[in-house]
């Protein structure tokens, strides 16, 4: 349904830095920026922008797909590493689904940013 999201920041260069440190364990790097925008993606494509604006975004959840489960280790790991504060340490959800395998981390703004894996 959705082609790219942008969260509005109050520190474009903070949140850079946290979103490339949690990202990178996906696959996600930059992929475009602008000013005061940068887009984060794989193969050229933006799927998730920062954008220094206001209102700033506060409390939005996004989830993000991975691959196995663990990328989504990997994932929270690095999010932590960079600044990130836990949510939700890696683990089986059973109450979404038996194989519902997810991490939870907020970014500097206090966003939820999940990381999910379907496969069992």
């Amino acid at each position: 349904m959705f082609d790219h999201v942008a969260l509005n920041v109050t520190n474009v260069e903070t949140s850079k830095k946290f979103y490339e440190g949690a990202l990178k364990p996906l696959g996600y790097g930059v992929v475009m920026t602008f000013e005061d925008w940068i887009g984060f993606g794989r193969d050229k494509k933006p799927q998730l922008w920062i954008v220094g604006r206001q209102p700033t975004t506060h409390g939005a959840h996004v989830a993000l797909s991975a691959e196995n489960r663990r990328a989504v280790d990997a994932f929270h790991l690095a999010a932590l590493a960079a600044g990130g504060k836990d949510n939700g340490a890696p683990g089986v959800r059973e109450d979404y689904s038996p194989t519902y395998y997810a991490a939870f981390v907020r970014d500097p703004d206090g966003n939820n940013i999940e990381v999910v894996c379907h496969a069992a």
